[in-house]
Parts: C-alpha cells; sequence; structure tokens
C-alpha cells in the first residue's frame, strides 16, 4: 500500500510541548532525527503557563500582605492591598512571554512545531488537524487535566488555569478538595482582600499526604486568616442563584450550602490521555496513566511516555523533566539502557507559611519496620522566626536509629521551601544526622537551623 500525499513521516513525534517532552524533542533533534513536537496548548506546558510558575508569582505579591502584617508593631508601618488586576498582568510578562520563546527554542534546535490535538490512528500513526502524521517512534508528555467530579453543576466550576487568569477579584470564593490547588488559592484569594473565602474538602484534614502535625499548624493559621476551612464535607451539587452560585455539601452534621460569586475545582489531577486514543497504538493505561517500564517505554516498544500522563513517579514537574531525560537517553540509543532512578524528591505547598515535606512520614516509617527517632519542635521562639514575626513554625525529622540516616524531613515556615531542598540533598548523599551537625552554615540564615533539627 502507498502512502498518502498527505502523510509526512518523521524519526519522532513528541505529543506534549511541556517539561516532560521538549528535552526528548532537543535530544533526538541534536542527533539528525527528524522530530516534531505536537500541542494543542500554547507551547510551555502546565507548570510555566498554567501551574507552579504563575501561581508562585502570584504568591510572591502576597507575600509582601504577610510579611507586613507579621511586622506590624514591630516598626514596619503600612497597609499593603493587593491590585488583582495589576497582579495577574504581573503573572502575563512571564506567562505570555513563554510559549514564543520555547516554540522558537525548538525551531532553532531543528524541531517541527505543530499545533492541534494529536489522535493515534494505528502503532505508527496520528490524526492532526486532518492529517495523518507517521513516525518510527514517538514520545507521550501529555500532562494532565482537573479530574471529573461526576456531580450536579460540575460545568459551572472554573479551574485552577481559569482562576490564574481571572481578570478581577470576586468577594466570594467556594473551592471543592483541600489539596495543593484550593489551600495555595484560597491564600492567595484571602491576602489578595476576598471577603469569604471557603475550602470544602471531603477527608479529615486538608493535604493528607503531608504531616499532621504540621498541617495542624497550617490549618490553625489558615483559620486565622478568615477562610472558612470545612473537612469532611462532601460536595453534592453546584447550582446558580440569581448572580451568584449555591454549593451544597455533606458534613457528619448533615447537609449545608455556601453562597459564592465563585467555585474553583481543586481537587486533583489526572492523566490528561483520554483524546490519545492510546488502545489504537497498543499502548496501554490504567487509572495511574500510561503504563511504563522503569525505563519510560510503553507496551508498544516504539513510544515511550513521562510525567504526569504516566504511572511513573511523582506528579512534579522536575520528576517529569528527570522521566523526560531516560526516555530519550533510551529512545537515541534504541534499547533500554538507562533505568529511571528517584532521588528523595521534595514537595512544598506553596501557602504562607510554607508547608515541605521530604522523604517517609512517620506512617510510612513505622509500617516498614524502621527503627527511628523522631525530632518534632515547633520553632517560633527561634531566631529565624521571631526575626520574621512567624508565629507558626516547625519541624519534624525522622533519624534511623542504627544508621543516623535521615528518614524523612517535615518542615513549616518561611525558608521551607529552601531547608527542604538541603534535606533532599543531605538524604541522597547518605548524610548522617552527626555529619549534619558538623557542618558550618552561614548565620544567621534558615539553613543554619537544619543542624539543630537533627
Amino acid at each position: 500500500m502507498t502512502s498518502s500525499n498527505k502523510e509526512k513521516t518523521y524519526d519522532l513525534i513528541v505529543i506534549g510541548a511541556g517539561t516532560g517532552g521538549n528535552g526528548v524533542a532537543r535530544m533526538a533533534a541534536a542527533e539528525g532525527w527528524n522530530v516534531a513536537s505536537v500541542d494543542c496548548l500554547p507551547y510551555g506546558g502546565t507548570c510555566a503557563l498554567r501551574g507552579c510558575d504563575p501561581k508562585k508569582m502570584l504568591v510572591a505579591v502576597t507575600e509582601a500582605v504577610d510579611w507586613a502584617d507579621n511586622m506590624d508593631g514591630k516598626g514596619f508601618e503600612a497597609q499593603p492591598a493587593v491590585n488583582w488586576p495589576d497582579m495577574i498582568a504581573f503573572k502575563r510578562t512571564f506567562t505570555d512571554a513563554m510559549p514564543p520563546r520555547i516554540e522558537a527554542g525548538l525551531s532553532k534546535a531543528g524541531v517541527t512545531t505543530l499545533h492541534g490535538e494529536a489522535r493515534f490512528t494505528g502503532p505508527d500513526s496520528i490524526e492532526l488537524n486532518g492529517e495523518t502524521l507517521r513516525a518510527k517512534h514517538f514520545h507521550i508528555a501529555t500532562g494532565a487535566r482537573p479530574m471529573t467530579l461526576k456531580i450536579p453543576g460540575e460545568e459551572l466550576l472554573i479551574t485552577s488555569t481559569d482562576f490564574l487568569n481571572l481578570p478581577d477579584r470576586p468577594e466570594r470564593i467556594a473551592f471543592v478538595g483541600g489539596g495543593f490547588i484550593a489551600m495555595e488559592f484560597a491564600h492567595i484569594a484571602a491576602r489578595a482582600g476576598a471577603s469569604e473565602v471557603t475550602v470544602l474538602e471531603m477527608m479529615k484534614r486538608p493535604l493528607g499526604n503531608f504531616d499532621p502535625d504540621l498541617v495542624g499548624l497550617l490549618v490553625e493559621a489558615t483559620n486565622e486568616m478568615g477562610i472558612s476551612l470545612r473537612t469532611e464535607a462532601r460536595v453534592l451539587k453546584v447550582e446558580r442563584s440569581g448572580e451568584a452560585f449555591l454549593v451544597t455539601f455533606e458534613t457528619t452534621a448533615g447537609t449545608e450550602q455556601v453562597s459564592c460569586d465563585l467555585v474553583v475545582h481543586g481537587t486533583g489531577r489526572v492523566p490528561n490521555i483520554d483524546h490519545l486514543n492510546l488502545a489504537a497504538a497498543g499502548v496501554e493505561f490504567g487509572r495511574r496513566g500510561i503504563k511504563v517500564s522503569d525505563y519510560m517505554r510503553t507496551t508498544n516498544s516504539n513510544i515511550f511516555a513521562a510525567g504526569d500522563c504516566a504511572d511513573s513517579g511523582p506528579n512534579l514537574t522536575p520528576v517529569s523533566a528527570n522521566e523526560g531525560r531516560i526516555a530519550g537517553k533510551n529512545l537515541l540509543a534504541g534499547k533500554d539502557t538507562r533505568a529511571v532512578v528517584y532521588p528523595p524528591i521534595p514537595s512544598v505547598v506553596f501557602t504562607l507559611p510554607q508547608l515541605a515535606t521530604v522523604g517517609l512520614s512517620e506512617a510510612d516509617a513505622t509500617e516498614k519496620g524502621l527503627a527511628f527517632d523522631v525530632h518534632f519542635e515547633k520553632t517560633a521562639d527561634w531566631y529565624s522566626s521571631m526575626r520574621v514575626g512567624a508565629k507558626r513554625t516547625a519541624f519534624k525529622v525522622l533519624v534511623e536509629q542504627k544508621t543516623g540516616l535521615i528518614l524523612g524531613a517535615h518542615l513549616i515556615g518561611p525558608g521551607a521551601e529552601e531547608q527542604i531542598n538541603l534535606f533532599a540533598m543531605a538524604m541522597g548523599a547518605g548524610l548522617t544526622a552527626n555529619k549534619i551537625k558538623a557542618m558550618i552554615f552561614a548565620y544567621p540564615s534558615f539553613a543554619s537551623d537544619i543542624g539543630s533539627m537533627v
């Protein structure tokens, strides 16, 4: 059978122009492969355009409000306020510039950049905008999407992407879910001046993957801000009520309702693979995403996958970049030469105060039968906290008794986002608690507190 004149053939087609895909496209193009990159959205992926980076730009603005609140009565006199449109414009100075910059960089590297929604039509072909494209190899890095809630009125909710682009701040906002997205955005909205912020979490506490003692401190800080954090609250439906919305939710005490001007989907994300028609390509997938081996190869040996769309490591941007690098190396080698190895991976909730974790929780370490000491202390009276007026700061570090190795570290407070990286480095390098204590850090700094935590 001869190919249609409309068919184009590549050595590699990368589906998804975010962190998990762009590196693979560049690696192959650098080796002289004929490579195309496809995305139905502007180039850059979730993190750069719709997630981590723009979110933290908004956090940066609200940090000024938090700083002023903490320094009130300590010599600092000001009444800061957030101008929402100006804050969104500030965020766009980064996000608007990224897609053309990323696409131009790929083009310069020799990658053909294409736009549209790709759909597999066979093990070596996709359909894109009515055209058939063939490739010897594919790499899938389509990321994740908001999970489907399956509740009446779900179409009335906005997504995290929509929230990051709101032209104005509503007065009353309800967040469905109590994970990263909901907690971070709730803090942003409250510090930006929203009069009523409600978080509806169906579990007994928010941020279930984080240390419960430290989450308790964050809950105290959240409540003190005036945010209504409702736990064991399962949303039943969302409906319009004039110009507003009415959210009906079930609690242990019965059915309740909250009226608001905006309802935000913050319950989590799932692999963004429904549109790919993976069955046609012989690529197996499950609830956690595309099934991949330790070499990031799918059940179709010519197709790789990485990042949030795969059933691999944690759904974090640096993880997708690492998985993409491994996939690229095996792809170019023509065989499985590099298995993905996950070092200690830190994770941070960018609320204020920040909440950070790396390694095992107390429950995990206990379940594994490990013998360990728990170093747990609230540190509001430590110099680092007093200096910046931080009220709720603490650490919990797990040290293995036999080896002195750090099994896990959990932090809350200013500086946590960088302290946790140092713990991750120490754990990856196999440093014992005694070796960490023997290190000399610049003082006074947040890092210099680490020796007192182990």
